[in-house]
Order: structure tokens, then C-alpha cells, then sequence
């Protein structure tokens, strides 16, 4: 009886076949970009207002693009290890092909067998991170700049660009290749003459609705790289763009990054576990470095777990784990030193960087906490080394349980509900400000080389302390404020509390130098994962 492939050896074979037709010259390479030569770009005045058809590897990215890190991380994100692991080893012969064409080889074994919701998913909340680091200020001034923008790539599949290119960069539309998917998963890539056909009906319809406001005069400009080649380029001929200028090597050696602070939209929110960019010496490193990190996971999760709070910080700092106590406000400062009320234990109120912070936070005061968590995985609340408290969200309920558990001991909340990567500091429930207690606030800061220790896709989030522990290098900075005194709770504690919410959250902003924002726990898990990232309950260790 004949085997089935397994699902990794079907890009394997499939890319087997396509290098096979490539060598022996079989292989239609469509047609080509614009023959002739064309006109260096007019001044950004003279776009201004006009209708674009942008290359975005010449122009909306800084050239040269490398296209490997981007299909590495859609192999790594949404297909696993080994399916990365695959793609590096055959790296070293997929250079041996045209540029086109490696991008089409890698696509394949990237893509091929994965379901199109989770590529889609990668697509939209892990590359526009990567993307817009590559980006050029140059040419997302253009985009900016113009009307209507319609980008083109000839390298990266549509479903990998277009969430980047629409949400993040502003362009209007997006072409580029096609992938064929059978029953919601992905077969590969669509023909170059059939994704030629698609992109010529996506140009047409939107040309034509245009020529019937504006009128021929007003005619698209295409701005090309200088390598600009491939099926999907012959779109920035005359027969679709009235003008096409070229810009050359010399001008996009000047070309500077875009700084963050100068997105078209602020990336608050992003996912997967890669922290960098992962080149194919990168990405090598990685997986030689795996082995290794494995065991330091194992040695820091004992630290943390097993040894007495005044040694498991120096004890892990001999693998590498930094950790920086800010101006020494531990428990004997009086930084440290906002009662709880009626004898009770102190409440320390923290931003949300890593499901570790509360363990940090118990590690930096030498003594045992209790930390009450909005979701967490089952798994993550068996194994966590402090008592876990989950919150039910009925609001009256759940400030009677806060109230219990902070007068038997300290209590350690983190009111923006969910973690956030980036320097920006989400809404913050004012819920802890309705106990009647003084808030300790901590500033809380982490810094990773390799592994994000979060996530959101749903069955992985017990991995994220394993994750962060995996990083060679990690980092936490931990500094107390002064504690905010709260008023006693009025009408239902409405009014006060959520001033007291609003006060601790700029006083850890002009802390740590981050951005307040009003986005929620809901807001993210809505962007990045479709839901509102709710995991079922598991018994309160308390």
C-alpha cells in the first residue's frame, strides 16, 4: 500500500519538480519588466496628488531586499522549526537561481501545505514588524504624498504584503503573486501567466472606475527600482502608467530607515516569537544555539523556582540573565512602603511586559506575592512558583476576591490586562483603585535578543515563559515609584478610581519613556488574533 507525504516532505517535493523544470529550461519566465530605459523620478511636488503604481522592492523597501527573512519567518511563524529548518538547508542551492525564481522556489517550500487563515495571520500580525523595519523614509513619503496608491511586488506572494502595504504604509491596492488554496490550504503559486491575468483585471477595474472621474489626462505614474524585474512589472508600461521613472542604485544608497516614531500608523501591537530579522547567518545561529538554550531554560526555570528569592537572581545571572534593580527601592525603602490598610499587605501595581513580571516583582522584594491574572493558561498557573488568583470580569466580584486576598498578604496586579511589546502603555483598569489601598506602582521593562515571551495565538501562550527564558541574554528593569494614595470609594468608586488609574499610568509612562494609549486587552487580541484571547479557567492557587 502506497504512503502518503507527510506535510512536511510535500514542499520538499514540490520544490524538487519546480527546480527540475528551471534547469532544463522549461519553465515559462513570463514577461519582462520595461525594456526601455527609463527617466530618473521628478521631485516629491510633482507626485504629489497623482495616482502611483509603486515597485515596493525598489522603492516602498529599502533596496537590496533579501526575501529570505521574510519567507523564514512565514515558515518558522506559521509552519514550525522544522519547516524553517527545511528552508535554510536548501537555501544554499536556491541561490543558484535567478532572483524571481528563488523567490518562487522559497515561497513554495514556505508556503505549500500551510492553512491560508494562519498565513494569513502571520501576515498580518508578525511581517508588518520586519516590513517596516526595512522600510525607506524616502519612499513612504511618496505613498504618502500621493491620491491613489496601487503597490506591486513581484517577489512576496499578496497574502504575505498586502495587510503591511494597506494598513501600515497606506497604499490603496496591492498586486502581487497569487497562491492557489484547495479546501483552505495553500498548493502553491498561481502560473505567471495566470497571475498576470489576475493582476491586468485588478488594474483594470480600478484604472477604469478612475478614468471615468478624472479622465486620461490624469493617468497613473509608475516608479520602478532599479532591478526591477518579473511577470507583475510589465504593469508600469504605457499601457497602465502614462509616465514610469526609474530610480538608481546611487540614489537609494542615501536612503534612510524609517524611524518609528514616523510610521503611517503606530505598531502598538504585534506577534510570533522571532525578535529578529532572520537572515540566513541569523537564522543559522538560532538553530545551532537551540540545543544550549534548551538547558538554560531548564537551569533559570529552577533558579526562579526552587532557590531562595535573595539568590536566584545572581545564580541566573551566570547564564546570562540581566536584571537591574532601579535606585534599590526594594521592600525596606520607603518607596516601598504604601500601606494596605487595616494591616493588611501592600498592593503593587505594574505595567505588563511578560507573565513574569509578578514573579520578578516577588523576586525583587524577597518575599512571596500573590499576583491575580485577567487569563492564563492552566498549564502556566500549575507551574508558577507564586500563588495565582484568576479574575472572573464580574466586576463586584471580583473587587470583593482582590479585597480578600490583599489582607492576608501583598498583592501584585497588572491593570493593562494583557502584555504589551512595545513602548506604549495600554488603558489601565481602574479596578485595583477601588480596594481603598494605597498603589505601589512598579516600572517594569524587558529587554529580549532572540524570543518574544508572548503570544496570542490560541494552545501556545503556556509556552511564553519558556520562550523569554530561552533568549541567551534577557533583561528586566524593575524600579518602585512612590506610592499613590487612593480617596475612599464613592458611588460605586466610578469617578475616583478611574483618576487614580489614569495618575499611576502616566506616572510609570514618565518613568519608563512610554507612549499612554486608551487600546485595550480586547483591541489586541481582536487585531492579532481574531478573539478576545478568553482561555478556560483553571482552580485559583490560593
Amino acid at each position: 500500500m502506497a504512503m502518503k507525504p507527510s506535510s512536511l516532505s510535500k514542499p520538499f517535493l514540490a520544490l524538487f519538480f519546480f527546480l527540475v523544470r528551471r534547469l532544463v529550461g522549461r519553465h515559462h519566465r513570463g514577461t519582462m519588466a520595461v525594456t526601455k530605459p527609463s527617466p530618473p523620478p521628478p521631485p516629491l511636488d510633482k507626485l504629489r496628488g497623482k495616482t502611483l503604481v509603486v515597485d515596493v522592492e525598489g522603492w516602498i523597501l529599502r533596496p537590496p531586499v533579501s526575501a529570505f527573512p521574510y519567507f523564514m519567518l512565514v515558515a518558522v511563524e506559521a509552519g514550525g522549526f522544522l519547516r524553517g529548518l527545511l528552508l535554510l538547508l536548501l537555501y544554499p542551492l536556491l541561490c543558484l537561481l535567478s532572483d524571481v525564481a528563488r523567490a518562487r522556489a522559497m515561497a513554495t517550500v514556505a508556503l505549500v501545505g500551510l492553512e491560508e487563515k494562519e498565513v494569513a495571520r502571520v501576515g498580518r500580525a508578525v511581517l508588518p514588524k520586519f516590513f517596516l523595519e526595512a522600510a525607506a523614509a524616502e519612499g513612504v513619503a511618496v505613498v504618502q504624498a500621493a491620491a491613489r496608491v496601487v503597490a506591486v511586488s513581484a517577489t512576496f506572494p499578496r497574502v504575505m504584503v498586502d495587510e503591511f502595504l494597506k494598513e501600515y504604509v497606506g497604499v490603496d491596492a496591492v498586486v502581487g503573486p497569487e497562491v492557489r488554496s484547495v479546501g483552505g490550504v495553500l498548493a502553491g503559486l498561481v502560473g505567471e501567466e495566470d497571475a498576470a491575468e489576475i493582476a491586468a483585471k485588478r488594474l483594470r477595474v480600478l484604472f477604469g472606475a478612475e478614468v471615468e472621474v478624472a479622465g486620461k489626462d490624469n493617468g497613473a505614474v509608475g516608479l520602478v527600482g532599479a532591478a526591477s524585474s518579473g511577470g507583475v512589472h510589465y504593469l508600469f508600461s504605457s499601457y497602465y502608467c502614462k509616465e514610469t521613472f526609474a530610480v538608481s542604485e546611487a540614489d537609494t544608497r542615501g536612503w534612510r530607515p524609517l524611524q518609528w516614531d514616523k510610521y503611517p500608523r503606530p505598531l502598538v501591537f504585534h506577534d510570533g516569537r522571532l525578535a529578529f530579522a532572520p537572515t540566513p547567518r541569523a537564522a543559522l545561529a538560532m538553530y545551532t544555539f537551540l540545543p544550549f538554550g534548551i538547558a538554560l531554560v531548564a537551569f533559570r526555570i529552577i533558579a526562579f523556582s526552587f532557590l531562595p528569592y535573595r539568590v536566584c537572581f545572581p545564580v541566573a545571572a551566570l547564564t546570562g540573565f540581566h536584571y537591574r534593580l532601579v535606585g534599590g527601592h526594594g521592600p525596606g525603602s520607603r518607596q516601598g512602603q504604601g500601606g494596605g490598610g487595616d494591616g493588611g499587605g501592600r498592593l503593587y501595581v505594574c505595567n505588563h511586559r511578560t507573565l513574569l513580571d509578578p514573579i520578578i516583582v516577588a523576586a525583587a522584594l524577597g518575599k512571596p506575592v500573590t499576583a491575580v491574572t485577567y487569563s492564563l493558561s492552566p498549564v502556566s498557573e500549575m507551574i508558577a512558583p507564586i500563588r495565582t488568583a484568576r479574575l472572573t470580569r464580574d466586576r463586584e466580584k471580583d473587587r470583593r476576591n482582590m479585597g480578600a486576598l490583599l489582607a492576608r498578604g501583598d498583592l501584585v496586579v497588572c491593570p493593562e490586562g494583557t502584555t504589551c511589546r512595545e513602548e506604549y502603555l495600554l488603558r489601565f483598569s481602574p479596578l485595583f483603585a477601588e480596594l481603598g489601598a494605597d498603589a505601589n506602582p512598579v516600572a517594569l521593562d524587558t529587554r529580549v535578543d532572540m524570543f518574544y515571551g508572548t503570544s496570542t495565538k490560541p494552545g501556545a501562550k503556556w509556552m511564553d515563559p519558556f520562550y523569554f527564558m530561552l533568549n541567551p541574554r534577557p533583561a528586566y528593569r524593575v524600579e518602585f515609584l512612590p506610592h499613590a494614595a487612593t480617596s475612599p470609594v464613592e458611588n460605586g468608586g466610578r469617578g475616583d478610581s478611574i483618576d487614580v488609574a489614569n495618575q499611576v499610568q502616566r506616572e510609570l509612562g514618565k518613568v519608563l519613556g512610554f507612549e499612554l494609549t486608551g487600546l485595550t486587552r480586547k483591541d489586541k487580541y481582536m487585531m492579532l488574533a481574531g478573539n478576545e484571547g478568553v482561555v478556560p479557567a483553571a482552580p485559583n492557587k490560593y
